[in-house]
């Protein structure tokens, strides 16, 4: 009986966990954000983050006209801010909305742009959430970690009120989508199913900034035995052809354009790196402004020389293999961590690393003092948010509506940190278990 209740207390505080952050974003968050733009007279509109891809692709594909042009990106301000941005007001957003995607994924938007917007911001909604909770189950596949059905459940809850993912659905990101075509990718890999794998990994680069690193590590581990994994390449390069060959049908020339307005948008946007953005605060706002940028890309730099060796070991692993699964993780966790803009929403890619260190548990907490240290940090980071929210909500309903408000930011305070734990918890365990039971990883290593 007490086997039985455990899951299900497990489910039910994971269901008070995701409705108490869903009430926080909804309730807390955005009645902040609204004031906060009539105070200061911020532009707000339908803020849907798939309406500049999909007003892009309708006039494209409908009109033929440039969806880079600088005239659909003000009719595109006009909707998602309800004006077109003033230069003049120092308020307005600087983020020009323009249609900074390779121009093929109008290919994957084509069935879409038919419809009201307004029909199609729904569908859209709910297609997320079912693309993300399906992401949960396949990364428990191919970590090859076998829970039972409510346990599955609670971790399907979690992860749809966790903070990135809620953010992700309302704003209706595509990055959201690439993270399910990645979590499909791999897993029919898995299974062994390589060209579908390398044609899920082929759609998933509309976003190449999210993708790049897991591409390169993918096509990797499919030439260390091309005779037994070509398929994943054939697939990947064949799909990659026929969205680049239609790109260039549709609109000639698009990818000068496409470098063009990725320059440009990071320029009026100056994004930055989760790195970039530890060291600037850090380091203080001028000296971060001065360092932040070059610190941010060595410390990139040693992150990524500090993963090669172990996917050099593991590029053999066959794809039913838990190593497999694991390299993987690793990989996703260092692209959240270098991808050069941060964004909560884009830590749904943490997911796979955040269940293989739940799963490896034991490997931290059976070890020294600093491993244990940092593994209950890195919880800590992990289920701060939802500790907050609850905090929020009763706060909110039984102490002061005031209060609540005014303490809008404290789920958010782990958001930073949650990337470069994650990351660091992921190499540590990858040495533990190449060191085995007999590891005792030094302070020094952690601190």
């Amino acid at each position: 009986m007490r086997k039985y209740l455990q899951p299900v207390a497990f489910l039910v505080l994971a269901v008070v966990a995701a409705a108490s952050m869903w009430f926080y974003v909804i309730g807390i968050l955005r009645a902040h954000q609204i004031a906060d733009a009539e105070a200061k007279q911020i532009p707000r509109g339908n803020l849907s983050d798939l309406y500049p891809r999909w007003l892009g692709a309708r006039e494209l594909l409908l009109h033929h006209r440039n969806p880079y042009s600088r005239e659909l990106t003000l009719e595109i301000q006009e909707s998602y801010y309800g004006r077109r941005l003033d230069p003049a007001r120092a308020n307005d957003p600087k983020d020009q909305q323009g249609f900074a995607y390779p121009v093929y994924v109008v290919f994957l938007l084509a069935p879409l742009i038919g419809l009201r917007f307004a029909t199609l911001q729904i569908i859209f909604y709910w297609l997320l959430a079912v693309l993300t909770g399906m992401s949960v189950w396949l990364w428990l596949r191919v970590l090859r970690w076998h829970l039972p059905a409510i346990m599955v459940a609670a971790c399907v809850t979690l992860t749809l009120g966790s903070f990135p993912a809620i953010q992700g659905i309302r704003l209706q990101q595509l990055s959201l989508l690439v993270a399910a075509l990645l979590a499909g990718a791999v897993a029919c890999a898995a299974r062994g199913w390589l060209l579908a794998g390398g044609m899920l990994l082929a759609l998933a680069t509309i976003k190449p900034q999210l993708t790049w690193l897991l591409v390169a590590w993918l096509l990797w581990w499919a030439m260390s035995d091309w005779r037994t994994r070509r398929k994943l390449v054939v697939g990947f390069a064949a799909v990659m052809a026929l969205l680049l060959v239609g790109a260039e049908i549709v609109l000639p020339g698009w990818w000068h354009m496409f470098v063009q307005g990725v320059r440009q948008y990071q320029q009026y946007t100056q994004n930055q790196s989760v790195l970039e953005v530890m060291l600037d605060q850090i380091l203080g706002t001028s000296l971060g402004a001065a360092l932040g940028h070059a610190g941010g890309e060595i410390l990139a730099g040693i992150a990524v020389l500090a993963c090669v060796p172990i996917l050099w070991n593991l590029r053999h692993a066959p794809s039913g293999a838990l190593g497999f699964g694991r390299a993987t993780t690793l990989v996703l966790a260092l692209s959240v961590l270098v991808v050069p803009m941060y964004a909560p929403y884009n830590q749904i890619l943490l997911l796979p690393a955040i269940f293989l260190l739940v799963q490896s548990k034991d490997t931290f907490l059976g070890r020294s003092r600093s491993a244990r240290l940092a593994y209950f940090a890195g919880a800590f980071a992990v289920g701060y948010q939802w500790v907050a929210s609850v905090v929020l909500l009763f706060g909110y309903f039984l102490f002061s509506r005031a209060w609540a408000l005014k303490a809008w930011t404290a789920p958010l305070f782990c958001s930073l940190a949650l990337p470069i734990l994650v990351f660091a918890l992921t190499l540590l365990e990858f040495q533990a278990a190449r060191q085995g039971p007999r590891l005792q990883v030094s302070s020094a290593t952690i601190d």
